[in-house]
């Protein structure tokens, strides 16, 4: 499989980065009250988890009389990947960018026995998936709290950027008549983000934190949601530097139509994550 490198993806990335930090250097300090000691004014987060994965796909194509049903291709444990970067340009309101990748390439045999004309048959066959996921949100992030507030809710709009490539084979047999079917997909684009969290003081070393964000996007050919949710705790033995860890769990529900095909992905993930904290 050839690598794949999504430039313009990584372009996005890097420009969302450099301009918050200008927008944040640049911006007077004198209209910068304190924010809530559960706020950081830039955070930064690089690490990812092991997750707990489980994958469905099946194929549906009539023109050649393919339908594998819904299939578990992926079963066992798998470490996403994920950088996040959060700053605040006012006392309670900021931006946040969010970037993690999910691959994964696995088959799995099929069989599904059936009855026609009163005799017992055995259809055998294979579902096949070489996919990689790479999704990055950016999000306007407003916060309820101010310094007087150790614990603090924030409601976040913005736009996730997904790209999709993935592979998808499938192939059927009875006896000595088979089928196969092979699906290509290339998709990328833009989808409306809504995100929720929490942030709670402790003590100065210590911090609590939930995030909740949901993606969905219609209007072409691929469509599906994107939910993750985590809750975790903080622990800074230094003062810019620490360590987060939280229990995270993603849901991916993707769709593809091709001409008379379509192609669905399920996947499950649950798992402990752990971060490197950087805050400043």
């Amino acid at each position: 499989m050839r690598p794949i490198v999504n430039k313009n993806q990584k372009f996005i990335f890097t420009t969302a980065v450099i301009a918050a930090t200008a927008v944040w250097s640049l911006a007077p300090r004198v209209a910068r009250a304190e924010p809530s000691p559960a706020l950081d004014r830039v955070s930064i987060w690089l690490g990812g988890y092991r997750a707990d994965i489980d994958g469905f796909a099946s194929v549906r194509d009539p023109s050649n009389n393919i339908d594998t049903g819904d299939q578990q291709f992926l079963s066992g444990k798998k470490t996403v990947e994920r950088a996040r970067l959060d700053w605040l340009i006012m006392d309670s309101q900021g931006f946040s960018v969010d970037y993690f990748r999910i691959h994964d390439d696995s088959a799995r045999s099929i069989e599904q026995p059936f009855t026609f004309g009163g005799v017992n048959y055995t259809a055998a066959g294979r579902v096949a998936s070489d996919t990689t996921l790479d999704i990055g949100n950016f999000s306007y992030r407003w916060w309820f709290g101010d310094q007087s507030n150790n614990n603090v809710f924030g409601l976040g709009l913005g736009a996730a950027y997904y790209k999709l490539d993935a592979t998808l084979r499938a192939s059927v047999g009875v006896g000595p008549i088979g089928y196969n079917t092979i699906q290509r997909y290339d998709e990328s684009g833009w989808a409306p983000l809504v995100t929720l969290g929490w942030r709670a003081k402790v003590s100065e070393q210590v911090r609590l934190y939930a995030d909740l964000s949901g993606v969905r996007k219609n209007g072409s050919d691929l469509s599906g949601t994107i939910t993750n949710a985590a809750i975790g705790a903080e622990w800074f033995p230094w003062k810019n530097v620490g360590i987060g860890a939280e229990y995270a769990s993603t849901r991916i529900r993707l769709k593809q139509k091709d001409d008379a095909a379509t192609a669905r992905v399920r996947l499950e993930l649950d798992g402990p994550a752990v971060y490197l904290r950087l805050r400043f």
